[in-house]
């Protein structure tokens, strides 16, 4: 299977990705901000992204005869909420990644307070067992990306591994524990955003993609890291603003496309964009 990986910071020095185009979707449209994790539907129109302060939008992307992202059209667009609690607040409210499951469950992972929980199941919101690690996360660098393979096995990712040299530790949830099947190396300056399994199988200011082909078994102990990465895209500051969300899908030339959501931290100065690029496998 294929991991995707969605990185932010560094230096410019590849390419092997043919950029479509970018859309910026204006705040005036949506109402909110702060996107960082998105997951797109089969043949690429329907979406749901997710904003970091605890509100979900389903939506639409209208495109042209190239495919090229020209509006979108919100479905729904509602709060997060969490038992008794009502709608998350402060440290509650900090979603970052988002996967759907082949079943259409609906998975979703914080930062501030470090947990994975489903957002629709057939008993609703269900938060997994935390385990030792998760309290112990770095503040404000806690589980940035998630994703979920065809087996429905979920995997989280936090957005600093700790150290400059650490590899980035990889935590799965399945048969009902977590582990550290494998961890994903740290290149420079590039922290992880956002992952997604490609359509072949099950991690981007300026960014970057990179892709593991191979993951060695393991278990928390050994922790062997993933091999045969390749770097797909790496691209200079102020080329996209803030990437953060990444979802992998195959477009109806057979091509891989990425589509990608920026997170514009609630500033005036930085856009909401959606940016999409296509791999030739």
């Amino acid at each position: 299977m294929v991991l995707a990986a969605l990185l932010s910071g560094g230096a410019p020095s590849q390419q092997q990705a043919d950029y479509i185009g970018s859309y910026v979707w204006p705040e005036s449209a949506h109402r909110s901000g702060g996107f960082s994790a998105i997951e797109t539907e089969a043949g690429g129109l329907g979406f749901i992204t997710v904003s970091d302060r605890a509100r979900m939008i389903d939506g639409r992307f209208e495109r042209d005869a190239e495919g090229r992202i020209t509006g979108i059209d919100i479905a729904r667009s509602e709060p997060l909420r969490s038992g008794r609690e009502g709608i998350m607040t402060a440290h509650l409210a900090d979603s970052e990644g988002l996967a759907i499951g082949v079943d259409g469950r609906r998975w979703i992972s914080f930062e501030g307070k470090a947990r994975v929980r489903s957002e629709t199941g057939p008993d609703g919101p269900e938060v997994l067992p935390r385990p030792e690690a998760f309290p112990h996360m770095q503040f404000n660098s806690a589980l940035e990306a998630l994703a979920v393979d065809e087996a429905g096995a979920l995997y989280t990712i936090p957005e600093r591994s700790g150290r400059i040299d650490k590899p980035f530790p990889v935590y799965r949830w399945k048969d009902g524990q977590w582990t550290i099947p494998f961890s994903l190396p740290r290149r420079d300056n590039f922290l992880v955003t956002g992952a997604d399994f490609g359509p072949t199988g099950g991690s981007t200011s300026s960014s970057a993609i990179s892709r593991a082909s191979d993951f060695a078994a393991g278990c928390a102990a050994s922790r062997p890291t993933a091999t045969g990465e390749e770097v797909l895209l790496e691209t200079g500051v102020g080329v996209h603003d803030n990437l953060e969300g990444i979802s992998v899908w195959r477009d109806d030339l057979g091509r891989i496309r990425l589509t990608m959501v920026s997170d514009d931290n609630f500033r005036f100065f930085q856009r909401t964009e959606f940016v999409e690029y296509a791999l030739d496998e």
